[in-house]
């Protein structure tokens, strides 16, 4: 009885006309771009997180036409006033207007975090493409080294090559790329391992193209995938570690407001009681672009890498705001 009911079923869909065959047969498949492309803006919190770094780069880009003030304009009559319709977060001990700041602040804030992940992913990558690829002698010098520089702690490497290099926007970049670049090399080594035995590989080498183009023509692109995902999760971390770095007054130069500088108005147990604007604004802000780079790098990694499980909103929250668990 289903066998007769299923091909009665199936001897009602209606045939397609010839036109419509043959617009079915001369459609292009889908790319793999745009089925990426489709994925990511499927994803809810993948488009909430880019919808709120746009918002928030926007903001930073406009920021003198948005608040009217300029971040180094002082007022001291009107010094440590609250938040009012006149400054919407209040001003600093030294009378300037606090939204001003964190909207500039972000300018410095992001640039550091999107060049130094930058920086650094170009140097793990093409490091670590070397060593996955070459083996051999090349392979344990890089090891070792990337050993050696792991075995000391993160902020005491970085303030010995603030020390050697001093303060500044672009020598904090170069500090962070210095000393965060092993990560992306042992990801990269271990993508460069396993395609080095594929195919694919064993055919360009028959037909006799040089190592530069075999890796970084025909191999690199078949390991992106991870390597963008740890490029933009970077670029959350290193916007954190500028501002523990200038909180403690290693980083960017006091007269460069950034999210970190404006922090450091709460090294004061008065400024944190009674002048609470003066610390919220620019750690909302940490906070909130943080979790908007967080969410589009979870939804990259989904998109990119469909058998990782998806991160609940719930996680991701708590790991920026009180970071993240070691699972037993």
């Amino acid at each position: 009885m289903s066998s007769h009911t299923h091909n009665a079923a199936s001897s009602l869909q209606p045939v397609p006309t010839p036109r419509q065959a043959g617009r079915q047969a001369l459609r292009k498949p889908e790319s793999s771009l745009h089925a990426y492309a489709r994925s990511f803006l499927h994803n809810r919190n993948a488009m909430l997180g880019l919808t709120v770094i746009v918002l928030m780069v926007l903001a930073a880009v406009f920021a003198e036409q948005i608040t009217g003030y300029s971040p180094t304009q002082m007022n001291p009559a009107q010094s440590r006033q609250p938040p009012s319709a006149d400054h919407w977060l209040g001003t600093d001990q030294l009378g300037r207007d606090v939204f001003a700041r964190v909207l500039h602040g972000a300018r410095t804030s992001i640039y550091v975090g999107v060049a130094a992940s930058l920086l650094e992913t170009l140097l793990g990558t093409v490091l670590g493409a070397i060593a996955g690829y070459m083996r051999g002698p090349i392979d344990g010098i890089l090891m070792r080294i990337s050993e050696v520089v792991m075995t000391f702690p993160n902020l005491i490497l970085v303030m010995i090559f603030v020390s050697l290099l001093g303060q500044g926007v672009n020598n904090v970049v170069l500090v962070f790329a210095l000393s965060g670049w092993m990560t992306t090399f042992r990801l990269v080594r271990s993508e460069f391992m396993s395609l080095r035995e594929e195919t694919f590989v064993e055919a360009t080498r028959s037909f006799g193209y040089s190592r530069p183009r075999i890796v970084f023509k025909h191999m690199l692109p078949n390991a992106l995938s991870p390597i963008v995902v740890a490029f933009t999760i970077n670029i959350a971390h290193y916007i954190i570690a500028e501002a523990g770095l200038s909180f403690l007054g290693l980083g960017v130069p006091v007269t460069t407001p950034t999210w970190g500088n404006l922090l450091s108005a709460a090294e004061s147990s008065e400024v944190m009681k009674s002048y609470w604007w003066l610390w919220v604004a620019p750690a909302l802000a940490i906070i909130i672009f943080v979790t908007g780079i967080n969410f589009v790098g979870d939804g990259l990694r989904d998109v990119l890498d469909p058998k990782t499980r998806r991160t609940p909103v719930r996680k991701i929250l708590r790991d920026n705001l009180l970071g993240k668990r070691v699972e037993s």
